[in-house]
């Protein structure tokens, strides 16, 4: 969906249902904390346009990206979350460790949701610099926790 032509968090309404009483889990990675605490901003901002009261909103940290798939596991196996929405940001450095770590993290969180049979959300960036992160976590290309938020908010209307 992002390019460097289109903002983020430019979304339709299409297929968005009520989600008031719908449950959230959110994960979110200590790891680049100036990026991904901007994400979880946008995500909360969204969900509560959407109609999610605060209650229903539960908050988890784990320590990098790379413990985002188990932390939505742990939240996507209780029956009182609908959704999940993993927030994270990996850059680039020196060394292919990028690589494994992006792979490993997408497959994950995409196992995650697939295994329990309920929406669980990859709003994780993947840059090559922090300019970039921060260009994708409220800068000048939106906002990616927007995104995430709305993803998880259209699938629970999936089946509606």
């Amino acid at each position: 969906m992002a390019s460097n032509v289109k903002n983020l968090s430019e979304y339709s309404d299409r297929n968005t249902g009520d989600v008031s009483d719908k449950t959230f889990g959110i994960v979110v990675s200590e790891w680049n904390d100036q990026v991904t605490g901007a994400l979880l901003e946008g995500a909360l901002e969204t969900l509560k346009e959407q109609g999610v009261k605060k209650k229903n909103i539960r908050i988890k940290y784990v320590p990098g990206s790379f413990e985002l798939p188990l932390g939505a596991q742990l939240l996507a196996q209780q029956k009182s979350f609908d959704a999940v929405i993993c927030l994270g940001c990996v850059i680039q450095g020196e060394t292919r460790h990028f690589d494994f770590i992006c792979d490993a993290v997408a497959q994950g969180i995409c196992n995650v949701g697939l295994k329990y049979n309920k929406p669980v959300v990859f709003g994780v960036l993947t840059t090559n610099t922090l300019q970039q992160a921060l260009d994708r976590a409220g800068g000048k290309h939106g906002n990616k926790g927007e995104e995430a938020a709305i993803t998880a908010v259209k699938m629970l209307g999936f089946n509606n």
